[in-house]
């Protein structure tokens, strides 16, 4: 076997195929779409090298047939302030074979520690992480969702085999719009609701620079007190719903504000799978042809959580429970979906694992994001939790 650097448009053309063999038999696969990927490796559409360095490979076996690949990257600034300077790798695919996984990630283990890494997560991605992340371990008969990692049930005998351990699970979470609240969230949104100063709406009547602005407000309360949080920009919120605008649905795009101000968000996206299934993976001007098309004839049934957040002055007074009630009595009426999945939550985030809990969402989905110390001296330790 031999492993080459990726360099080329060749290269880059067989580093996506190699996909479509680990799952050529796999019904349920939906492909990433190739131009998204593409994204992490463009220094000019990804911040993330700013700060960092990515690299990628491919393993071909001794007919020089491909059969693995792999990427490995660094965040230079997030690993001085870490304790245990943490590279990463991701976008892993491989053959069922013990021996070429280990020479995958160990290629990536010695190019992490040529760059001063004592260790390494994975599978995660050089960016945001909304995409990319962790490596499936249940639940291998449902289509996977826009951005969400899928693999063989194989792979995490290949990564626990090599010696990584698990830094914290992921859930995904999914439940039946048709099902009320239970009985708190109604109290809850009783309470909240007889104080006249709040009011919640969808954003059918703002503009996408006012939702970026009340987005950015809420985001930059509710998370300053998480670890390694940076204040979101202006620029940083209008460019994310810029991004969302080609398929955003405004009836889903909740706020809730105090006085007028913004101070709790609700932002879903329809489940996008539901309309890359037809693509194949490629989102060339064949690809956007067939995704319009399907988006007016197929309209996704499905919405996605993906991020939920509370001031933290209100966080505790019920404005939870008041955003979840009004939602769904938004969504009966709206008769446009028939179930919600809440994107993943780490169980390092107690808060949001009851809020799921409380709204009788069951778990459909478990991923691992694992470490792997290069020190076996070290101990490891599991994320923190987030009291």
């Amino acid at each position: 076997m031999t492993i080459e650097e990726v360099t080329t448009k060749k290269l880059i053309n067989t580093f996506h195929q190699i996909p479509y063999r680990i799952y050529r038999s796999d019904k349920n696969w939906i492909p990433h779409i190739k131009q998204d990927i593409e994204k992490v490796f463009d220094p000019t559409k990804n911040k993330a090298h700013s700060n960092g360095k990515i690299i990628r490979w491919i393993l071909f076996d001794s007919t020089q047939k491909p059969i693995g690949r792999i990427a490995a990257f660094v965040n230079f600034e997030q690993a001085k302030t870490d304790n245990q300077p943490t590279g990463g790798i991701g976008f892993f695919e491989c053959i069922n074979n013990k021996e070429a996984a280990k020479i995958l990630i160990n290629t990536a283990k010695n190019w992490l520690i040529g760059h001063n890494m004592e260790a390494m997560d994975g599978p995660i991605n050089f960016g945001e992480k909304n995409m990319f992340w962790g490596l499936l371990v249940d639940n291998f008969t449902d289509p996977n969702s826009y951005g969400m990692n899928y693999n063989p049930p194989y792979y995490q005998q290949l990564f626990e085999d090599y010696g990584f351990k698990t830094y914290y699970q992921q859930f995904m979470f999914r439940r039946s719009v048709g099902v009320p609240p239970q009985q708190v969230f109604e109290d809850k949104s009783d309470r909240i609701l007889a104080d006249g100063n709040y009011s919640i709406s969808d954003v059918k009547n703002l503009s996408l620079n006012e939702i970026a602005d009340n987005f950015k407000t809420v985001y930059n309360s509710a998370w300053a007190t998480h670890d390694g949080f940076k204040e979101m920009t202006t620029a940083t919120s209008r460019k994310i719903m810029q991004n969302l605008k080609p398929i955003y649905d405004p009836s889903i795009m909740i706020f809730v504000f105090y006085k007028k101000k913004p101070i709790a968000f609700y932002i879903n996206i329809p489940e996008l799978n539901e309309l890359f299934q037809y693509v194949n993976g490629n989102l060339n001007w064949l690809g956007k042809i067939k995704f319009l098309y399907h988006k007016i004839v197929h309209p996704p049934k499905t919405m996605v959580g993906i991020v939920f957040g509370i001031a933290k002055r209100f966080q505790g007074k019920g404005v939870d429970g008041a955003m979840i009630k009004w939602t769904h009595e938004s969504l009966l009426k709206e008769k446009r979906y028939n179930q919600t999945v809440l994107t993943w939550i780490g169980d390092f985030n107690p808060k949001m694992l009851r809020i799921a809990k409380d709204l009788d969402a069951e778990v459909y989905r478990t991923y691992h994001t694992y470490r792997y110390l290069f020190d076996k001296n070290k101990p490891f330790e599991r994320c923190p939790i987030i009291e």
